[in-house]
């Protein structure tokens, strides 16, 4: 299992999740790129020699916001890898709103070095469904977007609920959870140890239109 933080992160802040799963039967590998000096379609060139020194023949990929949008890139430049599930959480595979509010200032647009490109401005490639896939998203709004704005509907306090759909996503999840603190939640570790071990986050689901 890799695990794919997010923009502005190192990976450091996967690690109790990675734990936790780890709990569950997987072993945890942490990824770490440049995540404003590379654009996301670079940065997945380098997840997929990541993934491919680690030599398994089934590799599952748990991302974390931008990371999700490193993911997206990755399957599309290199669908043949290993199999496994993937599971997205708070990810903007639909373009981030905020990040459109700190592209507009002079002064906070360096915050986002070239995460935009093909990244938060949602120019991202399809999901072609060529392996499960899950998508969580936070509903407690507390985060930078409720001091700049560019948010709107439910939301994590970073990325809005309607940011994190993925048309071909086998299931999606709501959990009460803010950005980070996804990343810190019980709730959110069992959610997905249970979709990378049965394809789904919860018993009986279907797959999402």
């Amino acid at each position: 299992m890799v695990l794919v933080h997010g923009i502005w992160m190192t990976g450091l802040e996967m690690r109790l999740l990675g734990r936790r799963l780890g709990e569950c039967g997987f072993v945890p590998h942490y990824f770490h790129y440049p995540s404003l000096r590379v654009s996301p379609r670079f940065n997945a060139r380098a997840l997929a020699s990541f993934i491919s020194l680690l030599g398994t023949a089934r590799v599952h990929l748990v991302a974390h916001s931008l990371g999700g949008v490193v993911a997206l890139h990755l399957f599309d430049q290199f669908p043949q890898l290993s199999p496994g599930r993937v599971v997205l959480m708070g990810s903007p595979v639909r373009g981030s709103g905020v990040a459109r509010v700190l592209a507009g200032s002079r002064m906070l647009h360096p915050l986002l070095g070239v995460s935009l490109d093909e990244g938060l401005d949602g120019r991202l490639p399809p999901w072609r469904g060529e392996r499960e896939l899950g998508t969580i998203a936070g509903t407690r709004g507390i985060g930078v977007g409720t001091l700049i704005g560019g948010l709107s509907g439910d939301n994590d306090g970073t990325v809005a609920v309607a940011e994190t759909r993925l048309d071909g996503a086998v299931d999606t999840l709501e959990l009460p959870v803010s950005h980070m603190e996804m990343l810190f939640s019980r709730e959110v570790a069992d959610a997905v140890c249970r979709f990378l071990q049965t394809g789904r986050f919860r018993a009986g689901a279907v797959a999402q239109p």
